[in-house]
């Protein structure tokens, strides 16, 4: 059973005497319903769970019939599916709230009249509703597995210790960098690391597997493009969609760059004729963005873009290794250099599912940084990728003699170190870079 860190937070909310109910937001398959009844559901020691599927079931809107109150909604709950309700005790879950609108606004009226109930909405194109409770829910994200996550579930218990404790050791290192490119490949979607873990299964079929893991859902997604795109053409989501990867993967030694309007479809050349598929991709958190800054980045960052210069990512490295016809050999005996793109979306993903809402990139005449910070405590710290072992960082040395940062990051795939200002991390600590500060590092 995968383990997920939202658990954590999950926990919490449980044991708060007062609370509002969850909305809980991801991609679809990134494994929220599992988590909210095979693992949430069942380790948190509820009496009964009480699950409600809106989109498979449309019949379930007739528990609204009565109206938004919570007591003839839980009343018809009951009825419904044949057994008591007990806020005091039970969790329900409204699964994909998103099909069903008066779900989503009955959470406003548990979150006055029930505050010690337990009730969790799931949706996966909930930033794509034009209403919404605000302020009367919590919201929590869950994304595909990070690496950690990915570790905990296919590495030794003393590997994971070894990666928590940051432990410096020449092993250690060996073994999380061929996990990390294991993760290239695999990416993060619960049901390809399923696949991945399975222990009776022989490598060529665990890699067959996997691969048919990212067809199919590459396959989902292109039907939920014409399903819940709206008013914006589902073509244009998928062409963008797909183009992601071959943009990306066209910088083969270097930083990806600024994503290219005149490439996804023939004729429009211009972010305003685009923007409807991104905005859509990136509300459905199927791709995020990080926007260019080309000047001194100061704080708030955001003050410094341009809402038509940016790079786009894609969820999933996984799936992205896939849509660029990358086999598991060319993850795993990559030529150190090669593979750019792949490191430079890792740490996007990872920074993202940290808690980082929004990232960033400097750039300059030939000059490129991948990511422009701003940490805890308040510190611009630049981050420089490097996919392999060459370690040499131009830009991150030009842009330290520019703005003499406090502190300076480097990731690369080698075993880390510090001088000076600079600190050099293996590629796999990338989420750690939003813990570090130059008051603990002087």
């Amino acid at each position: 059973m995968l383990e997920r860190s939202l658990m954590s937070d999950l926990l919490k909310w449980q044991q708060q005497t007062v609370r509002q109910p969850i909305v809980l937001n991801g991609a679809r398959q990134t494994g929220k319903t599992f988590l909210l009844k095979n693992i949430f559901g069942k380790s948190s020691k509820f009496r009964r769970l009480h699950y409600l599927d809106f989109e498979r079931d449309p019949s379930l809107q007739t528990i609204f019939d009565d109206g938004l109150s919570p007591d003839a909604v839980i009343g018809n709950i009951g009825l419904r599916l044949g057994e008591s309700v007990d806020q005091a005790t039970d969790l329900i879950v409204f699964d994909e709230v998103g099909s069903c609108d008066r779900a989503l606004q009955s959470l406003k009226y548990i979150a006055d009249e029930w505050p010690h109930a337990f009730v969790i909405a799931t949706g996966s194109n909930i930033g794509l509703l034009q209403s919404f409770p605000v302020g009367r829910v919590d919201m929590m994200e869950l994304f595909p597995l990070t690496f950690e996550e990915f570790l905990n579930a296919s590495a030794s218990q003393m590997l994971v210790d070894a990666y928590q404790r940051l432990l410096d050791a020449s092993e250690a290192h060996q073994q999380l960098w061929s996990a990390l490119l294991d993760y290239y490949y695999v990416g993060g979607m619960p049901s390809a690391v399923n696949h991945w873990i399975a222990s009776q299964v022989s490598l060529v079929e665990r890699v067959h597997n996997v691969k048919k893991v990212h067809r199919n859902l590459i396959d989902s997604y292109r039907l939920d493009f014409g399903k819940y795109s709206g008013p914006v053409d589902a073509h244009h989501i998928e062409s963008v969609f797909r183009n992601i990867p071959l943009q990306l993967g066209k910088n083969i030694d270097g930083s990806v760059n600024r994503f290219r309007f005149r490439e996804p479809i023939n004729g429009k050349k211009r972010y305003a004729e685009l923007r409807g598929p991104i905005d859509w991709l990136d509300k459905a958190n199927l791709a995020s963005r990080n926007y260019l800054i080309a000047q001194e980045p100061r704080a708030p960052l955001n003050a410094y873009t341009k809402e038509n210069v940016f790079k786009l990512f894609l969820f999933d490295v996984g799936l992205l290794g896939y849509m660029v016809g990358m086999s598991y050999a060319d993850q795993k005996h990559q030529n150190l250099s090669f593979k750019g793109f792949i490191a430079e979306n890792f740490v996007q993903n990872e920074l993202i599912a940290k808690g980082l809402s929004q990232t960033y990139s400097w750039e300059q005449n030939q000059a490129h940084i991948e990511f422009v910070i701003v940490t805890k405590n308040g510190e611009i710290v630049p981050v420089e990728v490097k996919s392999g072992n060459r370690t040499q960082a131009k830009s991150l040395t030009s842009y330290i003699q520019r703005y003499n940062p406090k502190l300076a990051v480097k990731l690369v795939g080698a075993r880390g170190g510090k001088h000076g200002v600079l600190n050099t991390l293996p590629l796999y600590h990338a989420p750690r870079i939003l813990e570090l500060s130059s008051y603990n590092n002087a």
